[in-house]
């Protein structure tokens, strides 16, 4: 029997780790570990046409199922390209292990054709970051880098030159269990019985939830009931708290609506749960403020708080519910429910009256007849930009469906590379790419990917010829637009070239027909949908002393609009409100 080698050895660990593909683009230095897939039962690669896809799609899949996913890039050139879609997976917690591997073992440090230094390159986007320079390092290195991915959500690198992948594997290596799932973390009882002090002594408690609020809807709920507080969003949490949430006050942030601002404000005690909200010019700083976050570094870098607490949300919350006193009064509550629906409908709708018969296609009209027709499971990707608000303010939660964006590290052109992890992990469950034709063209390349694998993604492309977001930070500048217009192509005759459904969309009485039309396609399907370039563009209510990007100093609104559905829920959150 032939001895095994090292990139044969790495990627049964890899499979014992529970990976199930491997993203990448075949090269060189990669050779070794690519004929080892191959001949591995259990795990797949998946040809992309670029790295940085091959990257974004295994943190799509890392963050859909918990579990640890794999991208490659080949030596120099070929892994430097995996670093922005490694950045967003690191920011966004979801537990990736990348090979980058690396020109021969005898050459590093000699100028070599290709040479980079990726143990370098990588650290700031990783846990864990290291090199295998002899076969004897095998398999430890790399069950470490895995427990790295895992136990601290995130990256980790795995650096290894093509030579030493097709040396032989150390004989008689000690391989230890691997470590597949996070524990929970419940805090300590010092911090709980200050935290239940706190809590007992406000009169009115806002409670501000993020992605850690995931798997804990039933706990925040409880404990909203409880407490009686209203509970807010960021944009993260809104998928995990907004649904079946008859305590909904809306988001903060730019993105914002609804009463989320007031509230955080209002209170006396403002609980941040499970959230690392970034723009701390939201954040009040005159109430007391308790933090709750597993990741201890994560605490108290926003705002200045009153309680830190480290532990998990819904363990947090399991220890609180029966020992807080429960309150009776409902006024700061039902004060912030009635606020939320007369701020959502009283919003300017300045672009949304009567949207479906005007030309070209308003944006926000897309993505509500989107909301209305897409499956009440699907996984929806989105485009950073103007698509972060369409998704934000649109598309519906319910427990079921799923949005993934890069919502922490702010990538152009992620949406399609998520999709497509999202596609592999279940072809039968409807995905949905929000692209911008910005975002799209960035990485359009890998279109060609979906018809490769024949994956059933359906992009729903807003095509504005524009880079919208950026035209409007400008504008709030005070600058003219410049070097933000896009001479794009008939996408959906680029699709079809490709040997995929396409249809372009320029009357809104066509959108619905085109929608059903491509999700009832069985294969890749790209709607191009010509939208209003000016859609939002100029807000309704704008003030001049904003600044560009997402750094607010003096506004808690900038983009104001419609808010779909969310009117309608608001409104039936008011019949739990009592009569006087």
């Amino acid at each position: 029997m032939a001895k095994q080698n090292v990139a044969e050895q790495f990627v049964e660990i890899l499979v014992r780790a529970g990976v199930e593909r491997l993203y990448g683009v075949v090269g060189d230095s990669l050779n070794p570990v690519v004929d080892a897939v191959r001949r591995t039962p259990g795990i797949d690669w998946v040809h992309v046409r670029h790295e940085e896809t091959a990257a974004f799609a295994a943190g799509a899949e890392a963050q859909l199922t918990g579990r640890l996913a794999a991208c490659a890039g080949s030596c120099g050139p070929g892994n430097l390209h995996l670093i922005n879609g490694l950045y967003d997976a690191h920011r966004s917690m979801a537990p990736v292990l990348a090979l980058a591997s690396h020109i021969p073992s005898s050459e590093i440090g000699l100028g070599y054709f290709q040479e980079t230094h990726p143990e370098l390159l990588f650290r700031e986007c990783s846990h864990y970051c290291e090199m295998i320079s002899h076969p004897q390092q095998m398999p430890r290195l790399l069950q470490t880098a895995i427990q790295h991915a895992i136990g601290r959500g995130g990256v980790s690198v795995v650096t290894m030159p093509g030579d030493i992948a097709d040396r032989p594997a150390p004989a008689k290596t000690a391989e230890h269990a691997l470590v597949t799932s996070r524990p929970t973390v419940r805090p300590g009882d010092a911090e709980l019985d200050k935290l239940v002090d706190m809590i007992d002594k406000a009169g009115r408690i806002t409670l501000f939830c993020g992605s850690g609020t995931a798997g804990a809807h039933a706990e925040v709920m409880q404990f909203a009931e409880r407490v009686k507080s209203p509970v807010g969003h960021a944009l993260r949490g809104k998928e995990w708290i907004q649904y079946d949430n008859p305590y909904d006050v809306g988001m903060s942030g730019l993105l914002g609506y609804g009463a989320a601002y007031e509230a955080t404000h209002e209170c006396d005690l403002l609980i941040l749960l499970g959230t690392d909200f970034p723009y701390n010019a939201f954040l009040p700083d005159d109430v007391k403020i308790v933090q709750v976050d597993v990741r201890p570094e994560h605490l108290g870098r926003r705002s200045k708080l009153d309680l830190a607490v480290w532990g998990d949300v819904r363990e947090t919350l399991r220890c609180l519910i029966p020992r807080v006193r429960a309150k009776s009064d409902r006024r700061f509550l039902d004060k912030m429910l009635k606020k939320h629906a007369d701020a959502l409908e009283g919003v300017v709708r300045a672009y949304t009256r009567k949207v479906e018969k005007r030309t070209p296609i308003h944006p926000e009209y897309v993505a509500s007849v989107l909301d209305e027709l897409a499956d009440d499971d699907a996984v929806f990707t989105v485009d950073t930009g103007m698509n972060n608000v369409w998704a934000a303010r649109y598309i519906s939660p319910n427990g079921r469906r799923r949005i993934i964006g890069s919502f922490s590290h702010g990538s152009m052109a992620n949406a399609l590379p998520q999709a497509i992890g999202a596609q592999f992990l279940d072809r039968d469950r409807q995905v949905v790419s929000m692209s911008g034709d910005g975002g799209f063209t960035m990485l359009m390349g890998d279109f060609l990917t979906l018809v490769q694998y024949d994956l059933p993604v359906k992009v729903v492309l807003f095509n504005n010829s524009a880079l919208s977001m950026v035209e409007l930070e400008m504008l709030v500048a005070g600058l003219p637009s410049f070097g933000t217009a896009n001479q794009n192509p008939d996408f959906a005759a680029v699709a079809r070239a490709c040997g995929a459904h396409g249809v372009r969309v320029e009357k809104p009485k066509q959108l619905a027909g085109a929608l059903k039309d491509a999700f009832k396609h069985k294969g890749p399907a790209l709607v191009d949908v010509v939208t209003d370039p000016n859609a939002l563009s100029i807000p309704p209510k704008i003030k001049a002393q904003m600044v560009t990007g997402f750094a607010l100093s003096a506004s808690k609104m900038v983009l104001e609009g419609g808010v779909g559905r969310m009117a309608q829920m608001a409104r039936s959150n008011l019949r739990n409100v009592p009569r006087p």
